[in-house]
């Protein structure tokens, strides 16, 4: 059985003992379903050990990878112009959706969210902060610092930088270095699949006491939570993606989806760009892209390209911030779009990866204390969610693809 399944039985397993403990009214019944909670908290704590070495990892050997620009020559460029403002747009699209449909607002996540909400409430991080104040946080002053407090938007700033640097080094210390992090993100993501065999133990006891403590009220804010992210989804795709499709690439929507429908369909089915990658390249060369884009893009673009992640991470930021009652003004705004754009560049193509990224941006706006226990939450409904953002990652490379292939022969025989 899929791990996903396993999850979603373990879902439904968890809300029905909670649930019967909560309506029996039995004593013993609900002091054990609650007494099982730990465990919940066991796989939260192993999750948070794998943030920063699969961070600092995965960012620097994509930085470094991307090797001199100057080589890439005009579609790199365009090629990485591209992934970034179309993630940021999606990043802020999620933020907007869910901060005007106040997502998260009145609901009560346990019975410790009072205390949790109070002990956030007394942090100067949640405090409104300017825009300026953010873009000076940003910048890292002890790396050790801030991997030690989970303050990873500086420590992202600071491994592009170094990434960046390892692309002046001779050749041979820049392979040594790429190798080198490519083995601890490999290394990292083993851990995560270990982890995760944990999930469904994992979700069933945290379901259950949450459930147990806080009713069905928490279930009709879950389900309203993942319908505000796949309504973000949409709102990016026709507002962004199509748009970019008609103008940039000079392609109707109706040929787009004739040329790319298996992969779009084998993306949101699987839950995954990268198992999608092969089909993606057949539609691409469908829509008339070179072999030569297609063969540089849509890899690249399976790898730090994921306009999906960054809708579904800013939405949850917000969803997080405002069940938990936490005020957010135009610094924390900011935090979450420019967080939200660089956790995806950083996801890593492994289930429960996505977990792990999505706490970069939680604790950029203060959230740490809630940070794990919030994202675990979530977890036990990301499988529909997780569908439609790979739909989402795999339409932005397609679009993308098209976008580039536009430009003029010459352009493309600049990066040789």
């Amino acid at each position: 059985m899929k791990r996903s399944s396993q999850i979603l039985i373990a879902l439904v397993a968890g809300v029905a003992a909670g649930a019967l403990a909560r309506v029996s009214g039995v004593a013993w019944l609900s002091a054990a379903v609650i007494d099982i909670e730990p465990l919940g908290t066991i796989f939260i704590r192993l999750i948070t050990m794998v943030v920063v070495p699969l961070v600092v990892a995965s960012v620097f050997a994509t930085v470094a990878s991307i090797g001199d620009m100057r080589r890439l020559g005009k579609i790199g460029g365009r090629t990485l112009m591209f992934f970034l403002v179309t993630t940021f747009l999606a990043a802020t699209i999620g933020l907007a959706v869910a901060w005007t449909t106040h997502v998260g607002r009145g609901m009560h996540p346990d019975a410790g969210a009072s205390t949790h909400a109070s002990a956030l409430a007394g942090q100067d991080a949640l405090k409104p902060i300017s825009v300026e104040q953010v873009l000076v946080d940003m910048v890292p002053q002890n790396v050790v610092a801030a991997a030690a407090k989970g303050d990873l938007l500086p420590l992202i700033i600071a491994v592009c930088i170094f990434g960046a640097a390892a692309t002046m080094v001779s050749a041979d210390h820049q392979r040594e270095l790429i190798v080198l992090s490519q083995a601890i993100s490999h290394l990292s993501m083993v851990v995560i699949g270990w982890i995760m065999r944990l999930a469904p133990v994992a979700v069933f006891a945290l379901m259950g006491a949450t459930v147990a403590r806080s009713g069905f009220g928490l279930l009709r804010g879950l389900a309203t939570y993942a319908l505000v992210v796949v309504l973000a989804l949409a709102i990016h795709v026709v507002v962004v993606l199509l748009p970019a499709l008609r103008l940039g690439a000079g392609v109707g929507v109706p040929k787009f989806l004739r040329s790319t429908s298996e992969a779009l369909l084998l993306a949101f089915s699987t839950a995954s760009s990268t198992a999608t990658l092969p089909v993606s390249m057949e539609g691409a060369r469908r829509l008339g892209v070179s072999e030569e884009v297609a063969n540089f893009l849509l890899p690249l673009g399976t790898t730090i390209n994921k306009n999906g992640a960054a809708v579904y991470k800013a939405a949850t930021a917000v969803f997080v911030a405002q069940m938990y009652g936490v005020p957010l003004g135009p610094g924390q705004a900011v935090a979450i779009v420019l967080a939200s754009t660089m956790a995806a560049f950083a996801g890593a193509g492994v289930p429960g990866s996505s977990l792990v990224t999505t706490l970069i941006v939680l604790n950029a706006v203060g959230l740490s204390a809630v940070a794990p226990a919030a994202v675990l939450l979530v977890a036990g409904i990301d499988r529909p969610i997780d569908m439609c953002r790979s739909l989402v990652n795999t339409m932005s490379n397609l679009v993308g693809a098209a976008c580039v292939a536009r430009r003029p022969a010459a352009d493309v025989r600049g990066r040789k």
